[in-house]
């Protein structure tokens, strides 16, 4: 795979985007971020791991777009359950904005099997140093605009809006590395919800990911903006590892033709087990009404 980009922080290499376009087209190839690592150089994503070969590190996907499959793997089918289907759509970088080492505006196109260009994306991801009294991280935002290609109403769905209750994953998507001893926590709202069970699914201002095994980190999300603020969390723990958002958790979500949709999250990646107190501290620097840190800063 192609390196696009290499994001760095306080010069340190931090994230390393790619094109991920020599991927079996089965995996829905698609630009990611892969390896992410901490400050201190602990690897925090995962990409094409055996279980779910088209988990890809870091990234925007969505399984149901007009009926073609951006996520990778089976698509399920309402009634039938999950089937493999030649329906495999890809998303292609078409080229950058702007690029330096704390970030990038990219272009991008999601191809549909049968080679047509469905969404135009826009996609902004900036880096930032975050220091806190108990602890030293960096933040890395990410901002997708998705703009309707084609004269026709889209369709953004998801296993849910299909059939399948509770799978309404669809958006950021991070793939996680084999965890040792995870917890997983909302907070705001919902600061009692810990554990898959009681996160998945949850409309919270943050999502904590904490492996406090011999290598501990934390990961937080926040939305930032209040569309992404709605969407319900999405947590695997006992299946496999991975954190996002769930874009489509009961209905699908309709484009019209000239329209766009944008969603937006913010994470705080950082060496060792922050508290509760620690990752509510970062996630109030982060307004739900905000749309994203304008890149380049101005």
């Amino acid at each position: 795979m192609a390196e696009l980009a290499e994001l760095r922080v306080a010069g340190r290499a931090v994230a390393t985007y790619v094109d991920g376009a020599e991927l079996d087209p089965v995996l829905a190839p698609r630009p990611h971020l892969h390896p992410v690592r901490t400050l201190g150089g602990r690897v925090v994503s995962d990409a094409v791991p055996a279980d779910h070969r088209w988990h890809l590190g870091v990234g925007v996907a969505v399984q149901d777009v007009d009926g073609g499959n951006f996520w990778g793997g089976r698509t399920y089918v309402r009634g039938q359950g999950y089937t493999w289907r030649d329906d495999h759509g890809r998303i292609e970088h078409a080229g950058f904005d702007a690029r330096d080492a704390s970030g990038f505006v990219e272009r991008l196109r999601w191809v549909a099997a049968r080679g047509e260009v469905l969404l135009h994306e826009r996609r902004t991801v900036t880096t930032r140093r975050w220091v806190d009294r108990d602890a030293d991280g960096w933040e890395l935002e990410l901002v997708t605009e998705l703009a309707n290609a084609t004269d026709r109403t889209l369709r953004l769905g998801s296993p849910a809006t299909n059939g399948r209750t509770g799978a309404g994953y669809g958006g950021l998507f991070w793939r996680l590395p084999p965890a040792t001893a995870p917890e997983v926590r909302a907070g705001g709202a919902a600061e009692d919800a810990v554990g898959e069970a009681a996160v998945h699914g949850v409309v919270a201002p943050w999502l904590a990911w904490t492996e406090r095994g011999p290598d501990p980190f934390t990961l937080a999300l926040v939305g930032t903006g209040a569309a992404t603020a709605a969407d319900p969390w999405f947590v695997r723990v006992e299946g496999y590892p991975g954190i996002g958002s769930q874009l489509a958790a009961d209905d699908p979500v309709a484009v019209a033709p000239g329209s766009t949709v944008s969603r937006g999250w913010c994470a705080l990646v950082a060496e060792g087990s922050l508290n509760q107190a620690a990752v509510s501290r970062w996630a109030r620097t982060h307004r739900p009404d905000a749309v994203g840190v304008p890149y380049p800063p101005r």
